[in-house]
């Protein structure tokens, strides 16, 4: 169980990314995903709030879809990837973040604090 947030930046403008559709999914039996909550990043290109304060996550593997595509639409700059998929396992009861590094061409992603 685990208290998950997440925070995009643009690289390639070198601010956050607001306005960014995430979609967290959970994994469940058949290798088959079940949505589990949505949220769009805000001004700072966090989302604090993907699930409610009592809500933890159960061990197992989570996904979070980032809607890049539509962002970079947005903005008129052409992009490469329509979407992100961070794909992570959950293990313990601690807080997780999950930050995205973007730009058009490129991203990378790491376990945050």
């Amino acid at each position: 169980m685990s208290h998950l947030t997440t925070h995009v930046l643009d690289t390639s403008q070198g601010k956050p990314a607001q306005g960014i559709t995430v979609i967290l999914h959970q994994e469940i039996i058949d290798g088959n995903w079940e949505e589990m909550a949505k949220g769009e990043t805000n001004e700072d290109g966090r989302i604090m709030d993907l699930l409610p304060e009592d809500k933890k996550l159960k061990p197992g593997n989570y996904r979070l879809t980032f809607l890049t595509g539509d962002y970079f639409s947005k903005s008129d700059i052409k992009g490469f990837y329509p979407s992100v998929p961070v794909v992570f396992t959950i293990t313990d009861e601690e807080h997780y973040h999950v930050p995205l590094l973007l730009n058009p061409y490129g991203y990378s992603t790491y376990r945050g604090s």
